[in-house]
């Protein structure tokens, strides 16, 4: 075993951008690197089931950015070829605050770049792909969780495999979580007797709902996106443009307490129209839709305290941040 090495199996739980990234970190410590998923990843950047959040608005920070560029060389050139747009930061986007309509422009120095959150994770996936020490394994099922909280036992991963199921256990020295909601590190603690650790709730009651737009030819020629904010105790209505692959914009309306963006076009617009800038409202009246609008809110979020447990399964990691979402509200 390489000097470097700590161990010959990791396996990561999660083919989403907290699992791929962390598979990657961790293949230049262990022999092998299993990346588990239930959702059948699709080979275009289309959303998959498991990542709800994935229709709407996504923006890639510049931190986060800097380190996938360093993990996966050539990760931003290969956005590019995919579609993802190029902006300047600081000039491309129009930032439309109480007082500041917009905010001052300023060169920031940085190229980002816009695209759907399904083409950013296509990327990321194709670069972990052409590292031999992953494989991509799909279908895990809800149940079975219980190797995750044993390191000697390995980790239970049954998966379809022509039209017959069987199981297959992979030994593990080291397990992540990076499923979403840390719903497998809670019954790995469940099944050796641990209680479920401390948790903070913070209500935040958000609900947001998402288009995309063909950019019409006469399109506003002084950016390229847009963010507008409103006055917080005016009830904090926002509205969010940024370019998409293929020529599209990616429009997200925000509401909160109560305050519910509609799902159909005419209903869609005059919310739009309750902004406080006319800024979105005119970029879309007249815009071709593409598809349906998808909704999505989250009533809290939620943090497990996992360092304040006593004692902790060996060989485990897991987030401890969590949301509780909903997606079907009238």
């Amino acid at each position: 075993m390489s000097s470097s090495l700590i161990g010959r199996q990791a396996v990561v739980v999660g083919a989403g951008m907290a699992g791929l990234p962390a598979a990657r970190a961790l293949a230049d410590y262990f022999e092998q690197v299993t990346v588990l998923e239930r959702d059948a990843l699709p080979a275009d950047a289309s959303p998959r089931i498991g990542t709800p959040q994935s229709r709407h608005t996504r923006a890639l920070l510049g931190g986060g950015q800097r380190t996938l560029s360093e993990l996966f060389p050539g990760f931003e050139q290969d956005l590019r070829g995919a579609g993802a747009v190029p902006y300047r930061a600081g000039l491309d986007v129009r930032f439309e605050r109480p007082g500041f309509d917009p905010f001052p422009q300023r060169d920031l120095g940085w190229i980002g770049y816009a695209m759907s959150r399904p083409l950013i994770e296509r990327t990321v996936r194709r670069h972990v792909g052409r590292h031999q020490k992953h494989h991509d394994t799909c279908t895990l099922p809800r149940p079975g969780t219980r190797a995750l909280a044993q390191r000697h036992r390995g980790v239970g991963n049954p998966f379809r495999e022509q039209r017959r199921t069987r199981s297959e256990t992979l030994p593990a020295d080291l397990a992540g979580e990076a499923s979403g909601r840390g719903s497998l590190a809670l019954a790995s603690l469940g099944s050796i007797g641990q209680p479920p650790p401390e948790e903070t709730v913070i209500e935040v009651d958000i609900t947001y709902a998402t288009a995309a737009f063909a950019i019409p030819e006469d399109a506003a020629a002084d950016w390229r996106g847009v963010m507008t904010l409103d006055w917080p105790a005016q009830g904090g209505l926002g509205g969010i443009v940024k370019p998409l692959e293929r020529n599209r914009w990616s429009v997200t309306l925000v509401g909160r307490h109560g305050d519910i963006p509609p799902t159909d076009r005419e209903g869609f617009l005059a919310y739009a129209g309750r902004l406080r800038t006319p800024t979105i409202y005119d970029a879309i009246k007249n815009a071709e839709q593409l598809g349906e609008i998808a909704r999505f809110g989250f009533p809290a979020s939620v943090r497990r305290h996992f360092d304040r447990l006593k004692k902790f399964p060996r060989g485990l990691l897991t987030r401890c941040a969590a949301s509780i979402p909903y997606t079907a509200r009238a």
